[in-house]
Parts: C-alpha cells; sequence; structure tokens
C-alpha cells in the first residue's frame, strides 16, 4: 500500500457502532426474504393437502411471492426517499411479520395466495435496502466487508431455505414455516431503532412521483413473472391468458423504459448503463443468474426425477453449495488487498463455470453423494464472485445512483434467473423427447450393440416384451440425464461470458481495493 492511500485510508471517516447495527439489521431482513422464497418449496405439498389445492394451484404460493418481489424492487428507492429509510423498513419488518402470521392462519388457497403476495411485497424491498445500506453507510475502504456480510444472504439463505423448510415441516408443521419469522423480524425492529436516524415524511414527492413510471413498471414486471411461473404449465403460446401476458408486459415494459429515458427525474434512473463498469457487471450478473438458480433448480430436480433420492439427501447436498462459504466469504476481502478484485471476480466465475461444464457428464450412477466435489467447487466460487462483482459495479456510480444501481442489478440477477428457469423447464422436457426418439430409432434400426443388448436382457428377464419395456425405460433415462447435461453445458458457457465482461472492466479505485478513499 502506498504513502498516500495510507494517509487516505487514515483520512476516512470509520463507521459508526449505530451504522454497523443498521447494515446488519438490514442484512438480516435480506437474509430472511431469500430465504422464505425458498423454505416453501419444500413442504408445498402438505401445504397444497392442508388447504385442499391441487398441484398446478399450489404453485401459486410460490408465485405471489415473486410477482410481489419483483415489483417492490424497483419501489424501493423511490418509496425511501419518500419515508426515509427508518420508517420504512419499520414498516416493512412490521408488515413482514403480520403477513407470516396470516399465512400460518390461512384457510383457504386464496387467502394463502394473498398473504404470500403481501409478505413478498415486504420482504421484496429488503434486498435492494441491504445492498444500498452498504453504499450509504460505510466508506469505500469498509464496503467490501459490507458485500461479504451481503453475500451470505445471496448464497447462504438459498442453501439451508429447503433444508430448514423441510425439517420444520416434518418436526413440528408447516406453519412453522412462517413463525419463524417473528424472532428475527422482532430483533431487526429493534436493530433499525437504534441504527437509523429518523427522519420526515417527504411529502412533496407525492406530487414529483413518476406514476406513468409506476404504473407501467408494476404491470410488466407482473406480467413478465406470472407468465414466466405459469407459462410452461399452460403450453405457452398455445393459452391465450399466457398469450395475453407476453403482449402486456412487452407493451408495458417498453412503455416503463421509454418513460424512464425521457423524464429528468425518473423512478428508476436507467441512465447510470452507461457506466462502464456497471454496464459490464449487469452483464455479468446475468451469467451469474442463470448459472445460479439454474443449478438450485436443475440439481435437485435431476436428483428427486432421475436418481430418487430422497429430499434429505437432496437438502444435504445443497447445503455443500452454502456451508463452505460461511468461511470463505471473510477471506474475500483480505485477498482484495493483495489481488486485483476484477481477476478474483473473474476467477470465481470460471470456478462456477467449470462446475457447471462437469456437472454437464452425468450418468446413471451419479448421486448425490459423486457430486460433492462439483458443489464444493462452485462453493468456492460464488463468494468471489458475489463480493467482487458487487464492487466492481458500484465503483464508479455516486452516492445519489446507490438505490437505482442496487434496484437495477438485484432485478437484473433475479429476471434472468426466472426467466432461465422458465426456458430450462421447457428445455428440458423437449429435448428428453427428441432424445428419447433419437434413441429409440437406434434400437429400432437393428443397431448390433441395441440387438445385443436386448437378447441379453430376455435371456435374463426370461421374456422379450420385459425386456423390451426395461430397455425404454433406461432410453427414457438416458435421455432425461442428456437432456440435463445440455442444460448445466448452456449455464457453463454463459458463465464464460460473465468471465469476459468481468475482465473488460475498469481498475477499481484505490479506496475500494486497498482501503483508500476515491
Amino acid at each position: 500500500m502506498t504513502d498516500a492511500n495510507k494517509h487516505a485510508t487514515n483520512l476516512a471517516p470509520e463507521p459508526s457502532l449505530q451504522d454497523w447495527i443498521a447494515v446488519l439489521s438490514t442484512m438480516l431482513g435480506a437474509f430472511m426474504a431469500v430465504i422464505d422464497i425458498l423454505i416453501t418449496n419444500a413442504s408445498l405439498k402438505e401445504i397444497q393437502s392442508a388447504l385442499g389445492a391441487t398441484l398446478n394451484e399450489g404453485s401459486w404460493i410460490s408465485t405471489a411471492y415473486l410477482v410481489a418481489e419483483i415489483i417492490i424492487i424497483p419501489l424501493t428507492v423511490w418509496l425511501n426517499d419518500l419515508l426515509g429509510k427508518r420508517r420504512l423498513t419499520i414498516w416493512l419488518t412490521l408488515g413482514f411479520i403480520g403477513s407470516s402470521l396470516l399465512c400460518s392462519l390461512a384457510w383457504s388457497l386464496n387467502s394463502m395466495i394473498v398473504f404470500r403476495a403481501f409478505q413478498g411485497l415486504c420482504g421484496g424491498a429488503f434486498i435492494p435496502l441491504a445492498f444500498s445500506m452498504v453504499l450509504t453507510h460505510l466508506p469505500e475502504h469498509r464496503r467490501p466487508t459490507g458485500m461479504a456480510l451481503f453475500a451470505v444472504t445471496a448464497t447462504f439463505a438459498p442453501a439451508i431455505g429447503p433444508t430448514i423448510g423441510g425439517w420444520l415441516t416434518e418436526t413440528l408443521g408447516w406453519q412453522y414455516l412462517f413463525y419463524i419469522n417473528i424472532p428475527p423480524g422482532l430483533l431487526m425492529i429493534a436493530g433499525l431503532m437504534y441504527g437509523l436516524k429518523q427522519h420526515p415524511i417527504n411529502w412533496k414527492l407525492l406530487d414529483q412521483a413518476d406514476y406513468a413510471g409506476i404504473c407501467t413498471m408494476a404491470i410488466g414486471l407482473a406480467s413478465l413473472q406470472v407468465f414466466l411461473e405459469e407459462g410452461y404449465r399452460n403450453d405457452w403460446f398455445s393459452s391465450p391468458m399466457i398469450l395475453a401476458l407476453a403482449i402486456v408486459a412487452f407493451i408495458s415494459l417498453g412503455a416503463f423504459i421509454i418513460i424512464e429515458l425521457s423524464r429528468d427525474n425518473p423512478l428508476l434512473n436507467l441512465r447510470i448503463l452507461k457506466n462502464r463498469n456497471f454496464f459490464l457487471s449487469c452483464i455479468a450478473t446475468v451469467g451469474l443468474g442463470i448459472g445460479l438458480y439454474g443449478s438450485i433448480y436443475a440439481l435437485p430436480l435431476y436428483l428427486s426425477q432421475v436418481q430418487d433420492n430422497s429430499p434429505l439427501q437432496i437438502g444435504r447436498l445443497i447445503m455443500w453449495m452454502g456451508l463452505p462459504q460461511l468461511a470463505i466469504i471473510p477471506c474475500v476481502p483480505l485477498l482484495m488487498r493483495f489481488i486485483d478484485p476484477r481477476i478474483l471476480c473473474a476467477f470465481g466465475f470460471g470456478l462456477f463455470g467449470y462446475a457447471s461444464f462437469i456437472s454437464g457428464s452425468l450418468n446413471p450412477d451419479m448421486g448425490a453423494e459423486q457430486l460433492l466435489h462439483i458443489q464444493l467447487i462452485r462453493a468456492a466460487g460464488q463468494p468471489l464472485i458475489l463480493i467482487t462483482s458487487s464492487l466492481i459495479a458500484t465503483s464508479y456510480i455516486e452516492t445519489r445512483d446507490a438505490g437505482a444501481a442496487s434496484a437495477l442489478f438485484n432485478i437484473i440477477r433475479n429476471l434472468t434467473g426466472a426467466i432461465f428457469i422458465a426456458l430450462l423447464v421447457t428445455m428440458l422436457q423437449s429435448e428428453t423427447r427428441r432424445n428419447y426418439e433419437y434413441l429409440r430409432e437406434s434400437v429400432s434400426s437393428l443397431n448390433p450393440q441395441a440387438l445385443r443388448r436386448l437378447d441379453f436382457l430376455t435371456d435374463k428377464l426370461g421374456n422379450s416384451e420385459r425386456a423390451l419395456a426395461l430397455i425404454a425405460e433406461q432410453a427414457r433415462e438416458q435421455a432425461s440425464i442428456l437432456a440435463y447435461n445440455e442444460a448445466f453445458h448452456i449455464m457453463g458457457a454463459a458463465l464464460i461470458i460473465s468471465v469476459l465482461a468481468i475482465l473488460l472492466t475498469r481498475r477499481l479505485p484505490a479506496g475500494s481495493k486497498l482501503g483508500a478513499v476515491h
């Protein structure tokens, strides 16, 4: 570290105890919000049975939360300016606790959907609030530590969410999926009341609000999210409802972009995409959304459908994508003092991409135990990405644009994940059918290997019909495995593009890396 950097570090104000408690309180909220996205997934069957819902109807329990969350994220910037950070976060936390209690008391599917939407509306705001709190309450030389805390919410929470959900449901009942939010919620309120100062409500913002932007954004994002969640269940564009949702989403989001770029005080400042580091980091976070959400979705599905692993076996494997990160995350800010954060980030993307490529070599003998080493590689790469990519993205962003940067960065990652999962479901189905047809043709075209296999099974089973049925079953399994391999290769390719995007960013200011002030 140069003398100039050391001097700049000495001049940088250290965050107070109140600042740290405020940051930690919002991190706790983000952690709760991310867990609540996934905690019901392992217990949907029990919740559906209790509420008398079918499988397709029960999917709205998760969809309602996600739709509300995706709407509130960009609105958080405006609400924060209107109400003040202290008032907004405390009100949201009270709403989150209240909606969690209402979810546990739901008496029908419709009531559960309404309460889950309210829960998502409150919880979704915690994610950009936690991100922006790091930028506004911590000096530049302490932001790596803040981003490390934020990385815990983004990586550890998804890894343990389904496991905690399954354990609570089996041990205490599905209602405890929602009771668990009460103690941390009360702790969060206490921390916010201590850590944040009260500011008066800025009533003038009601007159200056970008209502056209709010309406087009809410309608567009809600339509897009429902389109993505329900499209594959309704055979996509063959359904009039799905087609209508696609048209509404396209028109509304197109209008939203035009409105935001034409206003002097937009709801969401899209002009920050002109910032080189932010734009390239957003491209990189597209790859992260594909790899992160894709692997969290595809891996449990493969283990359940192909390997017939139990939820407990799947949960144990998924946990290994999160647990090692708790040990790695504190080391990343230290590494950033000696290694360019761009190199660390690119290396993290490279590890994640490598893990995705070797995940694309699945075979019938690869179950949860055989995939453990791949999870460990993912676990090593993700903290390097999540801490450094946030800093790279915001390194040249002005403080006044911190909220917009936070909202855009999180929306891009979440929407990319949602879009890829929707495409992934359709791709797995179509590719499995295509691969099965190819394998079936190879069997029926008097292929010598296939004929020898058929003769062997006929001798073993004593019946040619049973032998043919077994070959067909094995062909379906192999066709499904090939489809999963193709999906993981796509994730790997997206992550390699992220490596290139990060390497093209500008070098970070000295304060972000070495402890000086930019």
